[in-house]
């Protein structure tokens, strides 16, 4: 393939909600074009960008993939993202590096959740985009319908570009709003124009009107032009079309089903006569460093600036190795140069070049500025990373992945399993950052946090199907900790003698329960030598070791203060060790006196919904026995804050998408430790007791 023009690039995101074709679409308008001899198709699993095995079972797409057409002399590259909850996220990062958005709305349901949720993403990015109402040949499709809710939920700058032509299984044409002109399609989707309908030529006029008066208001001269005539004459309407999208002051909606191919050909029209290219853009900017704390450095969209790209999704390919996929942010960039990582600070070779559909590389010879490129086998490059001309250091922010909202333990079946799966899964968290993989220190577990529970599921499948590793998924266990609520004062004496030399260490203690993040505090007070001064830090470790296992349920005992005030020894018996042991001894003897109890992990967090579903948020919120704390309104989303216990958050996201149709998000940070009322500390002594956790503690002779 040859390298394209900057001014003859398109670079799209496909975004909307699950089920509403954005898949099919993208295969549709490749086999429109002739970019495949063969029609793929969701339901045969024959589309380009679903090609991975779990993807075709569930008809799901979960995660960005890549397919590119030559069309009229340009080349359009589409990046087919996610829909589902649970993997919609990955959006982001496709919005961070294209030119304009392609909103795929469902022609019978209208505008969706996450249809709301990755338009809100394109906001952040400012992008422009393009709507197209799809499955209009389906039963109970109504363009009308499907239009009126997203310019309700949206921006009244909407306006279709094309209008049906025929209703549900007779949806057959389209009348081309911009250029004055009827088609119907044939099977394959090839556009045959027609006399332009008389039913339907009031809509058509509004339509019309409405176009240019958005195209008026997108430029003040216009727009003053607009008031004196009452209108705009052709030759200020089409010209400042592609500007007016540009700045996002219109949203050209399309009428299409990529199931019968109708509409389709006008769309590709459209998307090269009006789609944004990537020198609309200004500059982009970053950082002289990778702190990214100095001056920010502008990069225009030129071929004549430095070379530099920002790497924003990462395959982790059976056969090919590591595929870093990055857009060209400026300059050209040729096979076989060597660049800087800025954000690592490391050289790297990039070998040969390629554009990528699917799962297939094509090489190429060079990349010029805004192209979408593929790498393989870098060396260190990862997602979010940038690349550019050593002499010309630039490090582009990353994009920030929303919080994970679910977390599991995860527990390799077998020793076998446990020597694989840390290398396994750094390779699936290569390809998905929105994943996160920890060992809690405190419970020894392995915590898997994703989007959601299929989020994670896929995961699973990926680790069994991919890399052979077998792991049992479970809720994680809550840290817990215990602590004393009374003052104490024992003695730990260890006395043994067998024969030979004897052990003997004894020690008078004073315990005293501290604040909340008090830890443990050490006081020595003996005065003299009761006990020589190079026993003592030995008391203390048999103190710190025997807390470590707790006294109720075998969790860590915290914030508590420990004052040795007196104690003996024998000068021939005594050791560090025989006064670990009395320092153990003196903790069990103190727990018989100071009223230890269970602390609970308490969280911060912040809840975002839209307002009808505030107080039914609210409700489930003091059941999981949270405070609210406060709600304030950011946008068109409600803020509840609260303070919840963790072990009450487990389940929370399949709770907030049932009470809130999967509109609802939140995020929590722990804030800190509270006594657990007695009837649930009860329950999880009763569970440490069952799984053996708490036991008799050995002789410490």
């Amino acid at each position: 393939m040859k390298a394209f023009t900057t001014e003859n690039l398109r670079n799209l995101a496909v975004i909307g909600h699950g089920d509403a074709g954005k898949t099919q679409l993208t295969a549709s308008l490749m086999y429109v074009a002739g970019a495949t001899p063969r029609w793929g198709k969701v339901d045969e699993g024959t589309t380009v960008t679903d090609y991975d095995d779990d993807s075709i079972a569930r008809k799901v797409s979960l995660n960005n993939n890549f397919a590119h057409i030559e069309y009229a002399d340009s080349k359009l590259n589409f990046i087919d993202t996610p829909g589902y909850a649970a993997f919609v996220s990955h959006a982001r990062p496709a919005l961070r590096v294209v030119d304009c958005a392609l909103v795929v709305v469902d022609g019978v349901n209208g505008i969706e959740v996450q249809t709301e949720k990755t338009w809100n993403y394109a906001n952040e990015f400012m992008l422009p985009r393009f709507m197209v109402i799809n499955k209009l040949d389906k039963e109970n499709a109504d363009f009308g319908h499907a239009l009126e809710t997203a310019t309700s939920s949206f921006a009244r700058s909407i306006v279709p570009f094309t209008l049906p032509i025929g209703t549900e299984e007779n949806f057959k044409g389209v009348v081309d709003v911009v250029h004055q002109k009827a088609y119907e399609f044939d099977a394959d989707g090839k556009a045959k124009e027609i006399p332009m309908p008389e039913s339907g030529k009031d809509v058509f006029d509004r339509t019309r009107e409405r176009l240019i008066e958005l195209v008026a208001e997108s430029d003040d001269a216009l727009m003053e032009k607009y008031f004196e005539d009452g209108t705009l004459p052709e030759e200020d309407i089409y010209p400042n079309l592609a500007k007016a999208i540009a700045k996002s002051k219109l949203c050209p909606v399309y009428a299409v089903s990529s199931t019968s191919l109708a509409g389709l050909s006008i769309l590709l029209d459209h998307i090269v006569e009006f789609a944004p290219n990537p020198a609309t853009h200004e500059a982009e900017y970053g950082f002289a460093d990778n702190e990214m704390t100095g001056d920010r450095v502008k990069r225009k969209y030129s071929n004549d600036e430095p070379f530099s790209a920002y790497v924003f999704r990462t395959i982790a390919d059976p056969f090919a190795g590591r595929i870093n996929v990055m857009k060209v942010v400026s300059g050209k960039i040729e096979s076989d140069a060597t660049v800087l990582n800025s954000s690592r600070e490391t050289p790297e070779r990039l070998g040969a070049l390629h554009v990528i559909a699917g799962k297939t590389l094509e090489k190429v010879n060079s990349a010029q500025t805004g192209d979408i490129i593929a790498v393989v086998k870098l060396k260190d490059t990862q997602t979010g990373d940038t690349l550019c001309d050593k002499a010309h250091p630039i490090v582009y922010p990353p994009v920030e992945y929303p919080e994970a909202a679910i977390s599991f333990a995860i527990e390799p079946k077998s020793r076998a399993d446990e020597d694989k799966i840390s290398v396994a899964l750094h390779k699936i968290l290569e390809e998905d950052p929105s994943l996160h993989f920890d060992r809690d220190a405190q419970t020894k577990e392995f915590i898997l946090s994703g989007s959601g529970q299929l989020h994670i599921e896929t995961v699973v499948k990926k680790l069994a199907d991919r890399y052979h590793v077998e792991v049992a998924l479970h809720p994680p266990k809550v840290p817990y900790k215990e602590t004393i609520t009374a003052t104490a004062e024992v003695q730990g004496r260890h006395k043994k003698q067998s024969g030979g030399r004897g052990q003997f260490g004894d020690c008078k203690v004073i315990f005293e329960p501290l604040e909340r993040g008090g830890g443990f505090e050490w006081v020595d007070k003996i005065f003299g030598g009761a006990v020589p001064q190079n026993f003592r830090p030995a008391i203390e470790k048999g103190i710190i070791e025997a807390a470590g296992g707790g006294a109720v349920a075998g969790y860590p005992l915290v914030d508590f203060k420990v004052t040795l005030i007196d104690g003996s020894y024998h000068t021939v018996d005594s050791d560090e060790h025989s006064f670990r042991a009395a320092g153990r001894k003196a903790f069990r003897a103190a727990m018989e006196k100071a009223k230890p109890t269970l602390l609970e992990p308490i969280m911060d967090v912040e809840v975002f919904t839209p307002l009808e579903f505030s107080g039914d948020i609210m409700g489930d919120l003091n059941s999981r026995r949270g405070r609210v704390a406060g709600m304030d309104m950011r946008g068109k989303q409600q803020v509840i804050k609260a303070k919840v216990p963790l072990a009450e958050m487990l389940d929370y996201q399949s709770k907030l998408n049932s009470v809130t149709q999967a509109r609802g998000s939140y995020h929590m940070q722990f804030s800190h430790y509270d006594p657990l009322p007695h009837n649930f500390a009860q329950k999880v002594i009763d569970e440490a007791v069952a799984a053996g956790r708490v036991r008799a503690h050995e002789d410490d002779d």
